[in-house]
């Protein structure tokens, strides 16, 4: 365990928080995308949109935090690593819903209702997990059920794309699509990445 002489500066924590807590809603509104009429779908995207904003927001306090903090709860480019891949989720959830608008396919695969979904749980349960880092304690379930989330999306997008080339649809929503599910995808990867550093950073701290 490492020694520390002074006490180190614990907002970190609440800011992490924060920044999951973001994800929950910006996948939820991302499910609700998906539901909503066409013409409804750019006023959601805008919603998500200002997730995105709002995600930005945290990660720069935390930057900032970072730069003017002597004592730090555990190594800085581990702060700085966290911050950044729980924004990469967001960037990717965003690009996903703003494409969808942007390409206006009517009717969209059932494949990526189920992407979506657990996306969600992915964020519900680092939602639940970052305020843990605290302690240091109790976060070994939470990087393996993300794992686990994260292979049931690789199993997902599999599917995805095997239905997409498999002649239902035409060159060009195939080509739209592909580009939404690879989003998606990526935004799960996201996820795997918050859940590898938190699993660094516990290994390390122990």
């Amino acid at each position: 365990m490492r020694l520390r002489v002074t006490p180190s500066e614990t907002s970190f924590y609440a800011l992490f928080t924060e920044s999951s807590t973001n994800l929950i809603e910006a996948t939820k509104l991302l499910g609700e995308l998906m539901t909503v009429p066409t013409g409804e779908r750019a006023a959601v995207a805008s919603r998500i949109r200002d997730c995105e904003h709002a995600g930005d927001d945290v990660t720069h306090r935390i930057y900032r935090q970072l730069n003017s903090t002597f004592i730090t709860p555990f190594d800085r480019e581990d702060i700085y690593r966290l911050a950044s891949r729980l924004d990469d989720v967001m960037d990717f959830v965003e690009a996903a819903a703003d494409l969808v608008v942007l390409y206006g396919v009517a009717e969209l695969p059932s494949g990526i209702a189920a992407q979506i979904d657990v996306l969600q749980r992915a964020a519900a349960t680092t939602a639940e997990a970052m305020p843990r880092l605290r302690g240091l304690k109790d976060l070994e379930d939470y990087w393996i059920e993300v794992n686990r989330l994260e292979n049931e999306a690789d199993h997902i997008y599999r599917k995805q794309i095997a239905e997409l080339f498999s002649g239902k649809y035409d060159a060009l929503t195939v080509l739209k699509l592909k580009e939404v599910v690879d989003e998606l995808e990526r935004a799960a990867d996201a996820f795997e990445h918050v859940a590898d550093t938190v699993e660094t950073i516990v290994v390390k701290e122990s």
